[in-house]
């Protein structure tokens, strides 16, 4: 239920956004994709901020750098070795042969930014877990209400390919809430927290890409969530 709610309201902050970029011309769609990236890249910075700083006596200190250095060292390798990015890319491209978007030069990179932006995270696994466990979806509807509105603002700028971001979705989250029994045990606090910090990291890293394109291979980077699962499930 969470899932299907959460896709709804990821669809129909898409067909708003839509529906107003047909008024706004070019230049304020860049500026509203800078916009856009600039949002993301500092939600993905507080994310970050917030698992990594820690306030040791009166002190600011750093946790979690370890992690980080093995995570994304070892899942960049896997991610660069079977390519991910381009697999990716080819979802898209084919999208956007079957939707009728060969005109849509931003179709593809707008389905790849915004489907990283809104599939990873924490909320995402957490709530699917509690949609699956609990029948709680109360977690899911609030990351829809929140893709609702950073769907609309991508839209409004990158076009219609945003809004098939709530495919992966689906598929992402329905299969975590249908194998929920599974998975609760393996996603300790620890796992969570390392999850969390790495997809911040990640999603800071679309928002860079999307005020600088290309900077980073952020989907060859996706295998880093998985590393620093195992990583804190182990040390």
């Amino acid at each position: 239920m969470g899932t299907i709610i959460n896709v709804a309201l990821l669809v129909a902050g898409g067909l708003l956004g839509l529906a107003g970029g047909r008024f706004i011309t070019p230049r304020i769609q860049d500026t509203l994709m800078k916009a856009s990236g600039l949002c993301v890249l500092f939600i993905g910075l507080g994310g970050t901020m917030q698992k990594m700083l820690i306030i040791d006596g009166k002190a600011l200190a750093t946790t979690g750098t370890t992690m980080l250095i093995v995570s994304f060292a070892l899942g960049s390798l896997i991610g660069e070795a079977i390519n991910l990015e381009a697999a990716i890319e080819n979802l898209g491209e084919w999208l956007k042969r079957k939707t009728g978007s060969e005109g849509d030069n931003e179709f593809t990179n707008a389905f790849v930014s915004t489907s990283l932006t809104v599939c990873i995270g924490a909320m995402a696994i957490v709530g699917s877990i509690q949609d699956g466990l609990l029948g709680d979806w109360s977690t899911l509807a609030l990351k829809g209400a929140l893709d609702c509105i950073i769907v609309c603002t991508m839209t409004a700028s990158l076009g219609r390919g945003c809004i098939f971001s709530a495919l992966p979705v689906a598929v992402f989250q329905g299969t975590i809430t249908l194998f929920a029994g599974a998975l609760s045990p393996i996603m300790t606090t620890a796992a969570l927290n390392s999850l969390s910090l790495v997809g911040s990291m990640l999603i800071f890293c679309v928002g860079v890409n999307l005020i600088r394109p290309q900077t980073f291979r952020t989907a060859n980077m996706l295998p880093s969530v998985v590393i620093a699962v195992i990583y804190a499930l182990l040390f």
